[in-house]
């Protein structure tokens, strides 16, 4: 509680907690009618109130970076070098932030050259000495170095800003074993990410904290750094200077002269017109509410979780948990005939799994729950176990590893009918919510149990597997409400059906030759290191040729090649601008650069391919059904989407996926040009159209029309630049942008474009008309119906808007190869069953499907394939299939 005797002086890092809101709230949850995304904004101030309300500040200010240049950039141009550009929904909140603490009266302090963290720093310590309590709210670790008796540091944990935990110095020594004072030698020895800071190697907290307090200080570690032994001394003695900068970094400046101090930063009444209009144009009619009544000193709504109140305003107490039955034999199959009967969109189902097998169940209605402690073999269980592999409908949350641990456990299973995460992810493709917590406080508006982190032994209410399931027959039933007709045929149709096939293709992996990965990543280490010397020799020096700074030394000073574009750390090194500058200004240096990397990157690739290779010699990576906007299947742990095809280090990669054992050979399948199929079905174009069902080729059709001569005479250039054109065009590709990945001039590049438009009427007035069309409607849609929605093509920020329109150009084309791949899948899998065929597909990778097969089904696989992947879908073009054979994948290829 605040000490009375004491004034209470309340200063908050606003670019750091304004990130953490941004992070933590939907973005297009907060979007005014204007276009303005507001999540920040609305997730800060809601956190603002709440310490209001609690700590009853009498002084208070928020300090803004001005940038991310300061004095430390200037001494360490790598300073934060590895932070991302700022998202564009960001852009344009923090102005509007700080007119909103305007018209509330509240102090914004920013100061040129300096950070908000020097800033706290020094209003801390005029504070402490000026007789202050000092409340100091700040996401970066670094201000644990003002906690004293007089400031006390609260700090976001990992829920974002919605829960804020207090360091005073006795917190601080229990979590990292050091005062306050002393933290900064801790963060100086391990590093910090976020900061770019590099530590030395293998020296956690624990290491360092042993340190500090063995020796007295940093500086005494350091004098006395030849006595301690092992790799981490050895390490310490190598990267010394590594300690030394970081500790000089990440001292916050105490004496930053500001133009006001502690005396001057009480609380003063609002600017209530102002704070209306505003508020009015931010569409914050709750925050308004909640505002007007702390400045009428009345009892605000608050709650535990600011940011579950952000996302839903009308949060509300949850509908009494019904007590999980324990039920077996006859009076189970009545309960799941009884409730099923009663319960017609399904039952809620929930797995309990460790380490990828079954350890328990949780069945629900809308009122009652069953417990089932899983053991196999059990005869009382024998009437779940019918319900469960029957067509009795089923909803779920998150089921795909659900299903794998039934199919690992010997269980069958069958009549999923609605899965939440994927739904929430239909319902809002851009940002889907990721816990089944975030969807229950959205669809449900209620708080899902979660158990106390801090307790070792749960408590009893915690979040048990049939509450879960209880939870979840009820999420189910009220997102199936919000679904249009069109997105819930979506779901049921293909992403319900692809889940199946995406656990059973997960559990199936694919054999992998660990020998030839091991010799390739042999042989590119070998490349990397050849290269490396090969670059020292061309510059007459060794270098680190990951460092951006060490880069520009050579490239921009020594050897005075031209300036690339200009961010935070001087030129840009990045792979694009290297590339560019390579093919204006050559230099043997630059092309030795660009291999290293490309090596480089390729035995990383390796690397996580041989580590991903698991027991049974084969590779079983996650298929994301949720992580795309446009329905494409993505690949994780390993990426199998990001070997390279057409290269030669591509192909040995994949001859080392093999066909498996007790199996004859691959088969491959494989769509040619889908998206250009549908975008001659889409546009309607004649020309494009004839092209396809002609049989030609497309590029060189499309060449000859546009350079007006015979498709004989369409050269391998001409060929190039139309088959550019016409892919990216669907991507929004400017004049500009196709000049620059072509080299020609932009007037060349307008009329190609000029040229291949007037022949090609159609594409034009079709890519045109799906942006208005969209803008109209507020999302695309593709040929089955699934919605993507574009709120943003409605955002006053041009950059933003434009960005947005690029992307729906090509959602409808890429949503909807996605759906045919997945109808294609859907299909294989369902005849292969019903034929009793023993051929298994085990990968999806962009727009290609990889089976192994007896050669004996090797006729009716090829059959199966190629009928289900041409006949996916009814366009006014074919859909073209290639097929290939091979004991790998690279000699399967087409």
């Amino acid at each position: 509680m605040p000490n009375p005797e004491k004034p209470t002086l309340l200063i908050v890092d606003g670019h750091s907690l304004a990130f953490r809101a941004f992070y933590a709230l939907p973005v297009d949850s907060f979007t005014t009618r204007d276009g303005q995304h507001t999540n920040a904004i609305h997730g800060f101030l809601a956190m603002l109130l709440l310490l209001l309300q609690k700590e009853k500040p009498t002084h208070v200010a928020v300090a803004f970076d001005i940038s991310r240049f300061s004095f430390r950039t200037r001494e360490y141009a790598e300073y934060k070098g590895t932070r991302g550009a700022t998202p564009p929904e960001f852009t344009g909140q923090v102005p509007l932030l700080q007119e909103a603490l305007k018209t509330m009266n509240i102090t914004t302090i920013a100061k040129e050259d300096y950070e908000a963290d020097d800033i706290l720093a020094t209003l801390a310590k005029q504070g402490a000495e000026q007789g202050f309590r000092v409340l100091v709210v700040s996401g970066d670790r670094d201000t644990i170095q003002l906690v004293n008796d007089d400031v006390t540091l609260l700090y976001p944990n990992a829920m974002g800003v919605s829960q804020l935990g207090r360091y005073d110095a006795e917190k601080v020594m229990e979590k990292y074993g050091v005062t306050p004072e002393q933290y900064p030698d801790i963060a100086a020895l391990v590093g910090e990410t976020s900061d770019n800071l590099p530590g030395v190697d293998k020296v956690g907290p624990k290491t360092a904290a042993k340190w500090i307090n063995q020796y007295g200080s940093l500086d005494a570690v350091l004098e006395n750094r030849e006595s301690i032994g092992g790799k981490v001394g050895e390490n310490l003695r190598a990267q010394v200077e590594n300690v030394v900068r970081n500790r000089k970094l990440n001292r916050l400046l105490t004496d930053v002269e500001l133009p006001v101090g502690p005396a001057d930063l009480e609380r003063k009444g609002i600017d209530e017109p102002a704070l209306r209009e505003l508020f009015d144009r931010l569409q914050f009619r709750t925050l308004l509410d909640r505002i007007l009544k702390l400045e009428a000193d009345e009892e605000p709504t608050s709650s535990a979780n600011t940011l579950e109140v952000a996302v839903n305003e009308d949060v509300t107490e949850s509908t009494p948990h019904p007590e999980a039955q324990n039920l077996l034999d006859e009076e189970l199959e009545k309960w799941l005939e009884r409730s099923s009967a009663a319960t017609p969109g399904g039952l809620g189902l929930t797995v309990e799994v460790y380490d990828g097998r079954v350890t328990g169940f949780g069945v629900a209605s809308a009122t009652e729950s069953v417990t089932l402690p899983w053991v196999p073999d059990r005869q009382d269980y024998a009437p779940f176990e019918r319900w469960l592999a029957g067509p009795s409908p089923k909803v779920m949350s998150d089921a795909k590893y659900q299903v794998k641990a039934m199919t690992q456990s010997g269980l069958a299973f069958d009549g999923l009918a609605f899965d939440a995460h994927v739904a929430g992810w239909l319902l809002r493709p851009g940002s889907p919510d990721k816990t089944l917590a975030a969807l229950v406080a959205r669809h449900l508006h209620e708080d899902l149990p979660q158990p106390d982190q801090n307790q070792l032994v749960p408590a009893d209410d915690i979040l048990t597997t049939p509450l879960e399931a209880w939870f979840t027959q009820r999420l189910c039933t009220a997102m199936r409400d919000e679904l249009d007709a069109t997105t819930l045929s979506v779901l049921v149709d293909i992403e319900l059906p692809t889940l199946l096939v995406l656990a059973h293709m997960e559990l199936s992996g694919m054999t992998t030759d660990r020998a030839t990965l091991g010799e390739l990543s042999s042989a590119l280490g070998e490349r990397v290191a050849a290269l490396a010397q090969s670059a020292y020799a061309e510059v007459g020096r060794e270098l680190n040729l990951g460092s951006p700074k060490q880069l520009q030394e050579v490239l921009f000073d020594q050897l005075g090649m031209p300036k690339t574009r200009a961010n935070k750390t001087g030129f840009s090194t990045d792979a694009g601008a290297l590339a560019d500058l390579q093919a204006s200004n050559p230099h043997p240096f630059l092309d030795l650069l660009l291999q290293h990397r490309d090596a480089s990157k390729l035995r990383q690739i390796i690397e996580t391919l041989e580590r991903s290779i698991g027991p049974d010699g084969r590779i079983h990576t996650s298929y994301v059904q949720t992580g795309t906007s446009t329905g494409r299947i993505s690949s994780t742990d390993p990426n199998l989407q990001n070997i390279p095809i057409r290269t030669e280090e591509g192909r040995r990669i994949r001859r080392a996926f093999r066909v498996g054992e007790g199996y004859d050979t691959l088969l491959t399948a494989d769509y040619s040009q889908i998206e250009m199929r549908i975008m001659a079905h889409l546009s309607g174009d004649p020309g494009l159209i004839e092209a396809f069902n002609a049989g030609e080729d497309l590029h060189r059709f499309v060449g000859s029309r546009v350079f007006g001569v015979g498709p004989g005479d369409v050269t391998s250039e001409m060929r190039s630049k139309v088959k550019a054109m016409s892919y990216g065009l669907a991507y929004g590709l400017s004049a500009f942008g196709l000049s620059k990945q072509l080299r020609i001039e932009t007037a060349e590049a307008k009329q190609l474009m000029s040229d291949y438009f007037s022949r090609f009427g159609s594409v034009r007035d079709y890519l045109r008309n799906v942006v208005e069309q969209a803008r109209e409607d507020g999302y695309t849609e593709t040929i089955f119906g699934r919605r993507r929605p574009f709120p943003d093509l409605k955002s006053p920020n041009r950059v933003i808007r434009d960005n947005a329109e690029r992307q729906a150009l090509n959602a409808p084309i890429q949503g909807s190869a996605a759906d045919i791949m997945k109808f294609a899948m859907i299909g294989i899998d369902r005849d292969l069953r019903e034929q009793g065929l023993q051929a298994r597909m085990l990968m999806q990778v962009h727009d290609e499907l990889v089976f192994e097969v007896h050669d004996a089904e090797w006729n009716a696989l090829e059959s199966i394939v190629t009928s289900r992947m041409a006949g996916a879908a009814s366009l006014s073009v074919p859909l073209d299939v290639q097929v290939g054979r091979g004991e790998n994948w690279d000699e399967a290829a087409h």
